[in-house]
């Protein structure tokens, strides 16, 4: 299987991926309605990511936590009280119509994130008052400067007893393990840190987390069934990848640190970036083909307009990840790209993939431009500001979907949808992004 599998060209791949995604999964419909629009709505994904007309442009919601807040509920109390997690989650399943449904992994599961001490986040009641909305990304220098060589060496090793002790205290005690390719014979003498009493307390924290994640889960799939029921799919994206320098600089180096290893250190960089460019590649294709994705997502921080110039983007950013995209489309998969920010400089630079084979989600770049460029080529997205859908009105939020809907839709390959998250906008301006799709958003049927 897997020798025929690899004898497939990358659109062969793609389009196996797409039949067995479009390949109904056992579920015990509501209705023979439910059924029917559950097949619409995964058709209809499918088509404008193959860059054809489907019957309307899709909308993706940009829901986040806003269903918490509408009911009332704390960020918190949801982090901490799964059954309440659940009850949102059910209630807006039939207060809304939607295309797709997310379920509400988005919301942490606060117990998980106090046992393993995570240093990265910080969430209410943890770094944050307790009546916060949100969480916050703690940045700092958890790679030294001096490390690249450790990390270029063995990722494993470094990640296990470097990294991870710095970002989680629960990994802390690993620090005193030694490495396992130690280990060779005559092995009891390697295991000498696990008598550590901290060690021990470690791995019995580790296995709380296990059963902590489970209750979790639980909740998720549970929701997701039901909508799946219900007739709302929720599309699985082979979960997150993310850009190589964006590794880095996000959750190592830093913002500060990777900025001066691109004049002090570029070489090293680049090295680095490359290994962590193959791990990437297969951490994302294992966790795709586990799942029955047909897509990995990317959210790209470190890359925008503001923050890099084109010189630098061509040098140190694109490389990298350009390896990575090639890398999953000639496995069939299609990179589902977040241009966080802006990316009108960059257009033409990341226009060089089949057509079909990438999928771009836009913050703040002109679609026009963007479906100019890329919109022969690539299913776009978003644009939809957060401004305008937490503080406009019902008909300014139509009004602007229907401009991006007359200006990206013809030809296909279009979804409606937000330019980031949104932390607060009234129901009703959500539910015109919907009601705009199916009033402009219907294609001619030939």
């Amino acid at each position: 299987m897997e020798k025929e599998w690899a004898e497939l060209t990358p659109n062969k791949k793609r389009e196996e991926r797409f039949r067995r995604w479009l390949t109904l999964p056992d579920i015990n419909f509501s209705s023979l309605e439910a059924k029917e629009a559950y097949q619409a709505r995964l058709q209809r994904l499918a088509d404008v990511y193959q860059l054809k007309e489907p019957d309307r442009v899709p909308v993706e919601i940009p829901f986040g936590n806003l269903p918490l807040k509408w009911s009332g509920i704390k960020l918190r109390t949801a982090m901490y009280d799964y059954n309440q997690l659940r009850r949102v989650w059910k209630k807006l399943l039939y207060d809304f119509e939607m295309d797709t449904y997310g379920g509400p992994g988005g919301v942490l599961p606060g117990r998980l994130y106090d046992l393993i001490d995570y240093r990265l986040y910080k969430w209410p009641g943890h770094g944050l008052h307790v009546d916060a909305t949100g969480f916050q990304f703690a940045e700092g220098e958890y790679m030294k400067a001096d490390e690249y060589d450790a990390l270029i060496r063995d990722p494993s090793d470094f990640w296990l007893r470097v990294y991870l002790p710095r970002v989680f205290g629960v990994f802390e005690p690993f620090k005193w393990l030694q490495p396992y390719t130690s280990i060779i014979e005559l092995p009891a003498g390697y295991f000498a840190p696990y008598s550590h009493p901290d060690v021990q307390a470690a791995l019995q924290t580790l296995i709380e987390v296990g059963k902590e994640y489970s209750k979790y889960r639980e909740v998720i799939v549970e929701c997701i069934k039901e909508a799946a029921q219900a007739g709302v799919p929720s599309p699985r994206r082979g979960g997150l990848a993310k850009a190589p320098f964006d590794t880095l600089g996000d959750t190592l180096r830093g913002t500060q640190g990777i900025m001066m290893d691109m004049y002090r250190q570029p070489d090293k960089l680049h090295e680095a970036m490359d290994k962590i460019a193959d791990l990437t590649i297969e951490q994302a294709i294992a966790s795709i083909n586990a799942s029955g994705s047909i897509m990995a997502g990317f959210p790209l921080h470190k890359g925008a307009d503001g923050f890099m110039s084109l010189k630098q983007f061509e040098t140190f950013y694109w490389p990298s990840l350009r390896k990575v995209c090639l890398a999953l489309i000639n496995e069939g998969i299609i990179p589902s790209l977040f241009a966080e920010g802006s990316y009108m400089t960059r257009l033409e630079t990341v226009n060089e993939f089949p057509k079909g084979a990438v999928a771009w989600r836009f913050d703040k770049t002109d679609m026009a431009t963007a479906k100019k460029v890329l919109g022969n080529k690539c299913c776009i997205s978003g644009n939809v500001a957060t401004s305008l859908l937490s503080t406009g009105t019902v008909q300014e939020v139509k009004e602007y979907c229907r401009h991006l809907i007359e200006v990206c839709a013809p030809g296909g390959g279009y979804i409606l949808s937000a330019g980031a998250s949104v932390d607060y906008a009234p129901p009703e301006n959500l539910r015109a992004m919907m009601e705009a799709a199916k009033e402009y958003g219907v294609y001619k049927q030939k």
